[in-house]
């Protein structure tokens, strides 16, 4: 049976309608995951909003201030981001911020981290944007440090990009704290995470995920790791349309039956339709089906999800 997990990746919904209670409809949207059975909460790590919501104009909070918010009103739900870019952040500094989040929450701090991608984002902060050669160098060195600073009372560590010498995160993580590896690389990041990685996580619906997971299963083969060691995760685009013609009508305005990278990323269906595809993606061997809700206005929509992730994952 496997659980499920939310991605906030919208904010102006939470924030713009009245800016002052915007910690009250993050309060009521953490209630409404945890009541209906979410296992995780997770928050996108950008500082500008993505073209497909609204672009750099639109409201997004930081990601870690959001993640202390959501700390503060949840009990049960793991928490992190999907993912942050390895360079936006110190990698000695991104593991004291988790930990300090594994602390607040009592041992429910996952450390979600990338390779990076948006150049756009990097150009309005002045953040250098390497090859990708040299992004996935520094991915390699900074899950490194971060497991080496979890795992440790001091850690020392000397790369091409990062050094840390006697690093501690204090207090002490109150569980060894699960790092995942975003992205579906076949060559580079699955062969990562089979090495370093508690989790994955890979965009898609069934078609896209299953064969992902096979080729992570080769690389765990071919590092002498067991593959069910490495918790799979997998992100899809969720709108469940009350009518037939709702759902056509969204499906050509996205141009859903004639992109196939829409239709690879998205579920756009009735509740009935909708949990047979998530079932599908259960089925394909993820352990947590994680969903994004683009529509969302209201926590009613969380409600609406939680009932066809709660089918399809039974």
């Amino acid at each position: 049976m496997a659980t499920y997990g939310l991605q906030l990746p919208d904010f102006s919904w939470i924030v713009d309608e009245d800016p002052p209670t915007t910690m009250a409809r993050l309060r009521d949207t953490a209630e409404a995951a945890e009541a209906t059975g979410y296992s995780s909460l997770w928050v996108m790590d950008h500082l500008l909003q993505l073209p497909p919501l609204g672009g750099p104009p639109a409201s997004i909070l930081e990601g870690y201030v959001a993640l202390g918010a959501l700390a503060a009103v949840t009990r049960r739900v793991e928490l992190g981001t999907l993912v942050t870019g390895v360079t936006y952040r110190n990698p000695a500094h991104l593991a004291k911020q988790i930990a300090s989040l594994d602390a607040v929450t009592g041992g429910r701090a996952i450390l979600g981290i990338g390779a990076a991608w948006y150049d756009v984002e990097h150009a309005a902060y002045g953040w250098e944007f390497p090859p990708i050669k040299e992004r996935f160098e520094r991915l390699r060195e900074a899950v490194s440090i971060c497991r080496g600073m979890f795992d440790n009372e001091t850690f020392t560590f000397t790369g091409q990009h990062y050094r840390v010498a006697d690093a501690r995160v204090v207090p002490r993580p109150q569980r060894r704290i699960p790092i995942m590896i975003g992205g579906s690389g076949e060559r580079k990041t699955l062969r990562m995470v089979a090495e370093l990685a508690d989790l994955c996580n890979i965009g898609g619906t069934a078609n896209v995920v299953a064969p992902k997971l096979k080729v992570l299963d080769e690389h765990c083969a071919a590092v002498g790791r067991e593959p069910r060691d490495v918790k799979r995760t997998a992100l899809v685009s969720l709108f469940i349309s009350p009518t037939d013609a709702e759902r056509d009508g969204l499906r050509q305005f996205l141009g859903y039956d004639t992109n196939p990278e829409v239709r690879d990323r998205m579920i756009i269906a009735t509740a009935g339709e909708a949990t047979a595809q998530l079932a599908e993606l259960a089925s394909a061997g993820v352990d947590e089906v994680i969903v994004n809700l683009p529509l969302i206005k209201t926590v009613d929509a969380i409600h609406v999800a939680a009932e066809a992730l709660r089918t399809a994952t039974a």
